[in-house]
C-alpha cells in the first residue's frame, strides 16, 4: 500500500516529522517523529541517551518551556554542535550559562517569549540569521569566540548585548530592533557591521570597544543614539545613516565617516585625535563638533548642508570650503586654518622677489595659488572673495576675521579686470594693506619722514651759511687846539 502523500510546508532539507504534515521538526530515529511529538516514554528514552557535550538537532521542532528545561537538564547545559534552525520556542527560552562547544545555529528560529542567552558561552560560531524575537532578546555577558551572525533578525522588544564579547566579526546586517537596544560595554575583537540596521527606539553603545571597523552604513535611527566613550581601532563608518533623534558621538583615535548622513535631531560630537568627513551630510538640528584633546581634523565639508553647526578647536587647514552650501550657518571657534608661506621666494617673473605677511587663509586659496596640490579644479579669485566674506561672521576671533577681510580684498584685487580698478586696489594694498595693516602705513610715514630729513640735511650741507663781512669807518684824528697868547 502506497503511503499517503506528505505535504511539507517548506523544503527544509531534512526528514521531517511523520506526526503531522504541517510539522517541520526533524524526525528522531527510530521513531520517525520529532522530539515534540514523542510519547512520554519515548521522550524519556531519547533524553536518557543524551550526554553533555553531544550534538543536538532540533531543527524545525516546536519547543515549549518544559521540553527545553528537560533537554537542558539531560545535557547538563552543555551542547556540542547545536542546530535549532527553524525551531519554534513557544515558551520562554532560557539558555543562560549554557556552553555551546560547537557551532550553534538558530537561523530562522522563532521565539514567542523571552529569549535569554545571559552568560552563554559559544566556543565557536553563533548564527541567528533571520531569527524572530517577539519579546526580549538577551545576549548580556555572552561570549562568542567565533563569528556572530545576527543578519536580518527582528526583535520586538528590548535587545540586551551589554558586556558581551565577540572574538571575531559580528554582523547585524539589516537587523531590526523595535525596543531599546543596549550594547554598553560590548567588545568586538574584530569588525562589527550594522549596515542597514533599523533602531526604532533608543540605542546605546556606551563604552563599547570595536577593535576593527564599526560599520553603521545606511543604518536608520528613529530615536536617540549614544555612541559615547566608544573605542574604535579601525574606522567608524556612519555614512548614509538616517537619524531622526539626537545623536551623540564621543570617541578618540579613529577616522569617522559621516558622508551623506541625514541627521534631523541634535548632533553632538566630542572627538580626540580623529579625522572627520562630513561631505554631503544634511544636519537639520543644532550641531556641535568639539575637539576634546589632541588633534581633530575635518577632511571635507563639501556640499554639507547644516542649519546651525559649531566647530570648536578643529583643524581646517586642509579642508576646502568652496562647496559648503551655507557658510553663514557655521560658527568657528578656535579653529586652525592654513597660513601663508614663510620666508622669501625668488622667481623668474615679475615681481622677482616674493614674500607674504603672516595671515590665516583658506585651503581653497592655497589650492588656487598652487601652494597645495589638489585633484579637482580650484576656485577662481572672484568666488574666493565671496567665500571669505560669507565666512567672516562665522569666526569668533578678531584677528582671523581681519585676515579673512584681507583675503577678500586681495582676491578682488587679483580678480579685477579693469586696469584702473586694479591700480587703485594695488595702491590701497601697498599703502595700508586695505586698511587692515596699519603698520604698513606707519612704515610709509616713517620712510617719507626719513627721506625728507635726509633731503633737508643734504641741502644744508651743500649750501653752508656765510657770515657777513663788516667794513669799519676810519677813525678821525683828534683835533689839538693851541693855547691863546696874550698881548704885551
Amino acid at each position: 500500500m502506497t503511503p499517503p502523500l506528505k505535504i511539507r510546508p517548506l523544503d527544509v532539507g531534512w526528514t521531517t516529522c511523520d506526526a503531522s504534515p504541517e510539522c517541520a521538526g526533524i524526525a528522531r530515529s527510530p521513531y520517525g517523529r520529532c522530539l515534540a511529538h514523542l510519547t512520554p516514554a519515548e521522550l524519556e528514552d531519547a533524553l536518557r541517551r543524551s550526554a553533555p557535550g553531544q550534538g543536538i538537532d532540533l531543527r524545525g521542532t516546536t519547543v515549549d518551556e518544559d521540553l527545553l528545561t528537560r533537554i537542558l537538564h539531560a545535557t547538563g547545559r552543555h551542547f556540542g554542535r547545536a542546530r535549532f534552525d527553524h525551531a519554534v520556542f513557544t515558551g520562554p527560552a532560557r539558555f543562560g550559562e549554557v556552553l555551546f562547544a560547537g557551532d550553534a545555529t538558530f537561523d530562522h528560529a522563532r521565539f514567542d517569549h523571552l529569549a535569554s542567552f545571559f552568560g552563554a558561552r559559544f566556543s565557536r560560531n553563533a548564527s541567528f540569521h533571520e531569527a524572530r524575537f517577539r519579546r526580549e532578546f538577551s545576549m548580556h555577558e555572552a561570549r562568542v569566540r567565533g563569528h556572530g551572525a545576527f543578519d536580518h533578525i527582528r526583535v520586538g522588544s528590548d535587545a540586551l548585548f551589554g558586556g558581551a564579547r565577540f572574538g571575531k566579526d559580528a554582523s547585524f546586517l539589516g537587523a531590526e530592533f523595535h525596543g531599546f537596544a543596549a550594547f554598553d560595554g560590548t567588545r568586538f575583537d574584530r569588525d562589527a557591521v550594522f549596515r542597514g540596521a533599523r533602531f526604532h527606539r533608543a540605542v546605546s553603545y556606551r563604552k563599547a570597544v570595536f577593535a576593527g571597523t564599526a560599520g553603521f552604513r545606511g543604518a536608520r535611527f528613529h530615536a536617540p543614539v549614544f555612541l559615547t566613550q566608544v573605542r574604535v581601532g579601525g574606522r567608524l563608518t556612519l555614512a548614509g545613516v538616517r537619524a531622526s533623534g539626537p545623536l551623540e558621538l564621543d570617541t578618540a583615535g579613529c577616522p569617522i565617516d559621516l558622508r551623506a548622513a541625514r541627521i534631523s535631531g541634535r548632533f553632538t560630537a566630542r572627538l580626540t585625535d580623529a579625522d572627520l568627513d562630513l561631505r554631503e551630510a544634511v544636519i537639520s538640528g543644532a550641531a556641535a563638533v568639539v575637539r576634546r584633546a589632541g588633534r581633530l581634523r575635518v577632511l571635507s565639508l563639501d556640499r554639507l548642508e547644516a542649519s546651525a553647526l559649531t566647530l570648536t578647536g578643529v583643524d581646517l587647514s586642509t579642508c576646502r570650503l568652496a562647496e559648503l552650501r551655507r557658510p553663514e550657518a557655521l560658527r568657528l571657534s578656535g579653529c586652525v586654518f592654513a597660513a601663508t608661506p614663510r620666508g622669501v621666494r625668488f622667481a623668474l617673473r615679475w615681481p622677482p622677489v616674493l614674500w607674504w605677511t603672516p595671515r590665516r587663509v583658506l585651503a581653497d586659496e592655497h589650492a588656487w595659488r598652487g601652494w597645495s596640490t589638489w585633484a579637482d579644479q580650484p576656485l577662481d579669485p572672484r568666488r574666493l572673495a565671496g567665500l571669505y566674506e560669507r565666512l567672516r561672521p562665522a569666526v569668533d576671533d578678531g584677528k582671523t576675521s581681519a585676515d579673512f577681510a584681507f583675503g577678500a580684498m586681495e582676491m578682488r584685487r587679483l580678480a579685477s579686470s579693469r586696469p584702473r580698478d586694479r591700480m587703485m586696489l594695488s595702491a590701497y594694498w601697498l599703502t595700508c594693506g586695505y586698511g587692515l595693516r596699519m603698520g604698513r602705513t606707519l612704515g610709509w610715514v616713517a620712510l617719507v619722514t626719513a627721506v625728507a630729513a635726509v633731503a633737508v640735511f643734504w641741502s644744508a650741507g651743500a649750501h653752508p651759511a656765510r657770515r657777513p663781512i663788516s667794513h669799519r669807518s676810519p677813525t678821525p684824528a683828534p683835533v689839538i687846539h693851541a693855547p691863546a697868547m696874550g698881548a704885551g
